[in-house]
Parts: structure tokens; sequence; C-alpha cells
């Protein structure tokens, strides 16, 4: 390692996290917290291995094995590679939306989840707009839950997906991961901060591994606040593309920004990732995004589409990560609840 990445790891370097008390199921997933980094290179081998085997003897490994899809919010790219990694194992899936059950008509989260489990669901993956949710249904329910975003605190497999493809970029060839292995790489995340559950996940992930994290926006979407370690705020956006080896670009969630003032236009002039920029100031960068994209907006046609682009990358590492995830889900407790 050259003495430049040295330098920068000692700078960011935190002590060892231990994996999160609360989840009392071995195969809950609630915060990316849970995880240790012996943990985290298990899923990354374990969703190369998946990846890579024969679908016939992969299905088999979840044979009618019950799995409930608990959406209360909207979901493309999250909803479908969840469904689609626990059938890829062989596992029987449900999906239950807030349009579509008792949830319309008033009924609570928790008597939702006990009854999916009186049904005989063996897991809950779950999306709620309320930040905790996954906790209180895990507690309520003692069921594996897997957190598939809770309102504006986290998104666990996103950051795991999304930790995949930048190694892949950056690290080819590595699962085996420690807290050097993202020594000297900087990668910023750049747009809607404040609402962004998909930052809150990386934040907590990327700087274990040796990365500096640039967290860059307006102050509408990016207020002060005491950055942890190795998480640095950075205004400017083009500063921040200079030191960059990969750009996250979120989407401005509309939905969200009752009573926040911000001028599009402004933002488009001051944030947005236009080719020009890439090329003058990052042209060997990795440019990622969790979608879905608002071309135009916060990214131009030509960078989603162009050579620098793994967006789509994320998408179908997505699949062989959550399947991982499902596999562990319903197999942790047989194994002795090893994380």
């Amino acid at each position: 390692m050259n003495p430049a990445a040295t330098s920068v790891r000692r700078q960011l370097q935190t002590p060892p996290v231990p994996a999160s008390q609360f989840p009392f199921n071995p195969g809950s997933l609630l915060s990316i917290m849970d995880l240790g980094l012996a943990a985290l290179s298990r899923l990354l081998s374990r969703a190369t291995a998946l990846e890579s085997m024969d679908p016939l003897l992969r299905d088999r490994l979840l044979a009618k094995r019950r799995v409930a899809l608990l959406f209360y919010e909207s979901s493309t790219r999250t909803r479908t590679s969840f469904e689609l990694a626990a059938k890829g194992l062989g596992a029987d899936t449900t999906l239950v939306s807030s349009l579509s059950s008792s949830i319309e008509k008033g009924e609570s989260l928790k008597d939702t989840g006990l009854t999916l489990r009186a049904l005989g669901a063996e897991a809950i993956i779950l999306r709620h707009a309320s930040s905790g949710a996954a906790w209180l249904l895990e507690s309520e329910t003692r069921l594996p839950v897997l957190n598939a975003g809770d309102g504006m605190h986290e998104h666990p497999t996103q950051a795991l997906l999304d930790l995949r493809t930048i190694l892949a970029h950056l690290r080819p060839g590595i699962e085996a991961i420690d807290a050097e292995t993202l020594a000297g790489v900087t990668v910023s995340i750049v747009g809607d901060i404040l609402h962004s559950r998909v930052a809150r996940s990386n934040m907590l992930l990327l700087p274990r591994l040796g990365a500096r994290v640039l967290l860059c926006g307006p102050k509408e979407l990016l207020p002060e606040l005491a950055a942890g370690p190795g998480v640095i705020i950075e205004r400017d956006f083009e500063q921040a593309l200079r030191q960059s080896q990969a750009v996250m670009m979120l989407r401005i969630q509309a939905e969200r920004l009752a009573g926040t003032q911000l001028d599009l236009d402004e933002y488009k002039a001051s944030y947005q990732l236009t080719g020009q920029r890439l090329a003058a100031h990052a042209p060997l960068a990795v440019v990622l995004h969790p979608g879905p994209i608002i071309r135009g907006l916060e990214l131009t046609a030509g960078v989603a589409d162009g050579p620098q682009s793994a967006i789509l990358e994320q998408v179908k590492n997505g699949v062989a990560i959550r399947m991982a995830v499902v596999e562990r889900a319903l197999t942790a407790a047989e194994q002795g609840g090893r994380a």
C-alpha cells in the first residue's frame, strides 16, 4: 500500500463496530451495523457462489420455505429483486401491499405481522414509511425481518449491493474485506442526503472499510451536521468530484419535501452530474445511483447511459446480494445464530 493510502487509512480508521444486540432473530437484518466485517465478507462470497450456482440446484436450497414481502411504499428494484432472490432459492413468496390488504382498513403493523406469522410466513421483508418500523415488527413477531427501507433511516441491502458494485470496479476480485479494503478511496454521495436512507446506510458502512465519504448538496437537503468518522461535508460539487473514485447520485425525494423551499434550476446548475462535469473533474470515477433516476434533474441521460455508469450493475447485484441475505434469514438459526 502506498504512503498516501496508509495516511488516509490512519486518519479514518475507527474501532471495530460490534453487531447490534437488538435483533431477536439471528437471521434479521435491520441495520447495516448488524453485520461485522466477517459477516459482510461471508455475504459477499455467498452472493457470488449463489449467482454462479446451477439454478436447478439453487432452487432446492429453500424449497417451499415461506417468505412474505410487506411493502407499505411503492418499489420496483427492491421489491422485484427480493422476490426474484427468494424464488431463485426455491422459496414461496407472497406480496402484501398497503393498497391490497387490511392495511388499507387501518390494521396496525403489529397485527399484520402477527397475521403473516400465523399464516406460516417464516421471514418478512419490510418496506415502511416510518423509521424504526423494522425493529417494531421484529420485536413483535420474533421472525427474521429484512429491512427493505424504513422511512428516512436505513436501507442495508442497498448498501451491500452498492459495496459489491464499488468493489467490482475499484477492488476487483476482492470479497474478503477488512478495515483497509477501501483505504485511499473517496466516495461522494450527492443530492438529497437529508431524506436518504441509502446515504445513511452507506455512511455507516463504507468508512468501516477505510473509505472516505463526501456528502455534497445544498443546505436545504444537507443541513450542517456533525459528520462521523470518515464522513465529510463538501458543498462544492466540482471539488467533490475531483477527489472521488466513485460518485453516488441521489434523486430529490419530492414526496418528503413538504415545507422545503428548493429552486430546481439553481439545484441543477450547482449539483447536476453532466457529461462535461464528469469528463472535466472525474473522468475515471464510477457513477452509481440507487434509483429511481430522474433524468435531467440529478444527472443527465448521457451520464446515466454512459461508459462510467454502473447503475444497471447495481440493479443486477441486488438479486445476488438479496439471495445471500434471504438464505441467511432462513438458515442463521439452524447454523447456531452465526451472523
